[in-house]
């Protein structure tokens, strides 16, 4: 691995995740050089924020499927990541499923942010899940994105915020939004100084002050 971890960042929305990341660069705060965003949404908000900064950006079409990408777009993002060096992948509002072209391509460096506490409320509008579900403590969650099913991988990092009776979900997702910035800015650190260690299902960060074995 290289001295500064490479990430390439996949989007398709608006990139606050995308911008908690560049920002955190920007600041010296995160040992780790952005080597491309790629999106498959061409009028994606996150490319232009990515633009802005110079960091390369790449519009993927899809293809002919809703949820995925199709098998040639697959691999060729599987290319345009390899072509640039790319350590690890950061899925920051990638609304497509990836299949095993990709994830075997990555292998334990894929990364995904979801705003719930997993396993609780997996896929579309968890902010929503949650206040129907009437939890009082919601929060996100930063796992690894492997095969076995959406939102299924192994959990690297958690944060919480409470629920309260006078919530939408629109204040709620802010409040979680909040600490998706800081979680996941957190675990590419981790990243960066080689810390996260795996065993199945069990991760946790090597050589932390007090604990050879400490859990975001």
């Amino acid at each position: 691995m290289s001295e500064r971890l490479h990430l390439g960042v996949l989007v398709s929305g608006r990139g606050s995740n995308l911008q908690a990341i560049l920002d955190a660069i920007a600041r010296g705060e995160l040992a780790a050089d952005l080597r491309v965003v790629v999106s498959d949404q061409p009028d994606a908000e996150a490319l232009t924020r990515a633009r802005s900064r110079g960091v390369e950006t790449v519009v993927l079409p899809p293809g002919r499927f809703r949820s995925r990408l199709d098998d040639s777009a697959e691999a060729e993002l599987v290319r345009i990541l390899q072509a640039r060096d790319v350590e690890l992948v950061v899925l920051a509002g990638f609304m497509r499923v990836l299949h095993d072209t990709f994830l075997g391509a990555f292998a334990n460096a894929i990364i995904n942010i979801h705003p719930s506490l997993l396993p609780a409320f997996p896929g579309l509008d968890a902010q929503r899940q949650a206040l129907d579900y009437g939890v009082k403590i919601a929060g996100c969650t930063v796992h690894f994105v492997d095969p076995g099913g959406v939102d299924q991988g192994a959990i690297i990092g958690q944060r919480t915020v409470p629920v309260f009776p006078e919530d939408s979900r629109d204040l709620l997702a802010a409040r979680i939004l909040a600490e998706e910035h800081r979680l996941l800015v957190e675990v590419i650190g981790h990243f960066a100084a080689r810390r996260i260690q795996r065993d199945g299902r069990r991760v946790w960060i090597a050589g932390a002050v007090g604990s050879p074995q400490h859990h975001l």
